[in-house]
């Protein structure tokens, strides 16, 4: 046998990728603390915690207004089944914490979405999870977003299309009604 056949098979590990915006980030700083662009590996009994309290949370977030510990991630593994997942936590007394539409108070904890958005005070965090086998550590991997990312999420339009795709309203002169016309008329 090789060295080749003698390596432990490898697994692929879990991601959560997130994308942090706050308007004032260019004169603030706020995430000046936060490695971006780089995987940060986390064992799995570890609690993920974000927060102003560098000796307590991993991911410090420089801002007088975020609370020592504003929120937690648990990674976990889904009782009788192989999929993982990460549970979120909200740690602060003050600031409710909003995960896509659910809101939470304090100690509210839910499964985080594979893709969500996480909102407290001014603060916008877009989180994608990147399935993975391994049990034993996950990753992260922080990105700076340059725009709200409320504004990056594609929204449903809330006004119908027409078949046609022009939208009459569009031409207010026309005081005409739409035809209905057989496909084979010219």
């Amino acid at each position: 046998m090789t060295s080749f056949e003698e390596v432990e098979t490898e697994e692929t590990i879990t991601c959560l990728h997130m994308t942090f915006y706050h308007p004032c980030q260019e004169e603030k700083m706020m995430f000046r603390c936060l490695n971006f662009c780089r995987r940060e590996q986390v064992r799995a009994d570890e609690m993920a915690k974000f927060g102003r309290d560098s000796n307590v949370c991993h991911y410090n977030l420089m801002d007088s207004r975020v609370s020592r510990i504003q929120f937690s991630l648990q990674f976990y593994r889904k009782l009788n089944s192989s999929e993982l997942g990460f549970e979120i936590k909200n740690m602060s007394k003050k600031t409710k914490l909003i995960v896509d539409h659910t809101e939470l108070g304090y100690l509210n904890k839910i499964d985080l979405p594979w893709r969500c958005i996480i909102c407290f005070g001014d603060y916008q965090i877009l989180a994608e999870i990147q399935e993975g086998e391994s049990l034993d550590y996950f990753q992260t991997r922080l990105h700076l977003a340059e725009v709200p990312v409320l504004q990056e999420r594609c929204l449903p339009s809330l006004q119908p299309i027409p078949e046609s795709s022009i939208s009459y309203s569009l031409f207010p002169s026309q005081d005409k009604s739409p035809t209905e016309t057989d496909e084979n008329e010219s």
